[in-house]
C-alpha cells in the first residue's frame, strides 16, 4: 500500500515551492490565492526570504503546508494515498491531501494555529531539547520525576525523542538523562514548549476554530499523531487535532500501525527529507522516497 507522509516545522528552507510555481498554473493560482488568505504575501518569503523571516513561526508553519499541500496537488492522478500521516503540522498536511479538510480551510486553521502557538510561547519561557541514545521509558520516568512542566513531546524514531516544557525543568531533565547515559541531551533553537501543557492556550483557541470548520468524511484513513492509529471518522479525527497541541507526536508508534496495516510505500510530501530519514531509523526494510512533480 502506498502511504503519503507529510513534514512538520524544520524542514523549511529559502527558495522552497518555487519550482512549482514556475512550473505549474494550477500552483501559481493556489499561492497567490494562499496570498489573498494570509493577508501578506508568503511567496515572496519562500521564495526569497531570509532564514530569519522563513524561522517566524507564522511564516514556517503556512510555508511548509503550502509547499506540501500543493505538491500533493501538483501530482494530480499519480497521488493516490491509501494511508496518511503528517508529523506535528504536517497533519493538517495529511488532512487537505485526504479530503477531510478543503485547501483554504486547511490553511486558515495552519495560520490559526501558528499565530496561537507564538502568543502561547509568548506567554511563558519554554523550549524543547532532543535526547538522543535512551529508551522511551527512561525519559518519560525521569521527566516525570523532575519539579515544574518537562514532558516527552515527540517520539520521532527509536532512540530520538523530544522532550519540552519550561526552561528550568528541560535544562534539568537534559542533565539527569546525560548522567543516565544519552548520548546527548541538547536544547534545540526553538521559542517555545510545543507539544506540552504549556500549549493549553493556544489549543483552545484553535478548538474554538476547528468547532466553525467542515471536516468532511476521509477518502483513505490518517494515522494521527495523537492516536497511532488508522482514523477514518471524521469527527475523531476534529477531537484528535485539537488535543494534538498538548499531546505528543507518536511518529514512530505512527509509522509502525502503517507499516502494520500494509504500507509497503512510504512517500514524502514537502520541502526537505526529514521523514524519510526518519523511516530508515525506524524500519530499514520499508522504500520511503520523496514526491517530485518533474
Amino acid at each position: 500500500m502506498k502511504a503519503y507522509i507529510f513534514p512538520g516545522q524544520g524542514a523549511q528552507f529559502t527558495g522552497m515551492g518555487l519550482d512549482l510555481y514556475e512550473n505549474s498554473t494550477l500552483a501559481q493560482e493556489l499561492f497567490e490565492k494562499a496570498n489573498d488568505i494570509l493577508g501578506f504575501s508568503i511567496t515572496d518569503i519562500m521564495f526569497e526570504g531570509t532564514a530569519e523571516q522563513l524561522k517566524e513561526t507564522k511564516v514556517t508553519q503556512p510555508a511548509i503546508f503550502l509547499h506540501s499541500v500543493i505538491l500533493a496537488k501538483v501530482l494530480g492522478d499519480a497521488f493516490q494515498p491509501e494511508m496518511v500521516a503528517g508529523h506535528s503540522l504536517g497533519e493538517l498536511s495529511a488532512l487537505v491531501a485526504n479530503g477531510v479538510l478543503s485547501f483554504e480551510d486547511g490553511l486558515k486553521l495552519v495560520s490559526k494555529r501558528a499565530l496561537a502557538m507564538q502568543k502561547a510561547c509568548e506567554m511563558q519561557e519554554s523550549t524543547m531539547a532532543a535526547v538522543l541514545g535512551l529508551a522511551d521509558d527512561v525519559v518519560e520516568d525521569t521527566c516525570a520525576a523532575i519539579d515544574g512542566v518537562v514532558v516527552a513531546a515527540n517520539y520521532n524514531c527509536p532512540g530520538q525523542l523530544v522532550i519540552s516544557g519550561d526552561v528550568e525543568a528541560v535544562k534539568k531533565a537534559c542533565e539527569v538523562l546525560t548522567e543516565k547515559g544519552a548520548k546527548r541531551a541538547l536544547l534545540l533553537p526553538v521559542g517555545g514548549a510545543f507539544h506540552s501543557p504549556l500549549m493549553e492556550p493556544a489549543r483552545e483557541e484553535l478548538a474554538a476554530a476547528i468547532a466553525t470548520t467542515t471536516f468532511n468524511e476521509p477518502t483513505c484513513p490518517v494515522y494521527q499523531n495523537v492516536a497511532a492509529m488508522a482514523i477514518t471518522d471524521a469527527a475523531t479525527i476534529k477531537g484528535n487535532l485539537i488535543a494534538q497541541l498538548t499531546a505528543p507526536v507518536k511518529w514512530t508508534q505512527c509509522i509502525q500501525a502503517m507499516i502494520a496495516d500494509g504500507g509497503t510505500e512510504f512517500i514524502e510530501v514537502g520541502p526537505g527529507k526529514v521523514l524519510q530519514g526518519l523511516m530508515r531509523k525506524i524500519d530499514r526494510s520499508v522504500a520511503a522516497s520523496g514526491a517530485s512533480f518533474a
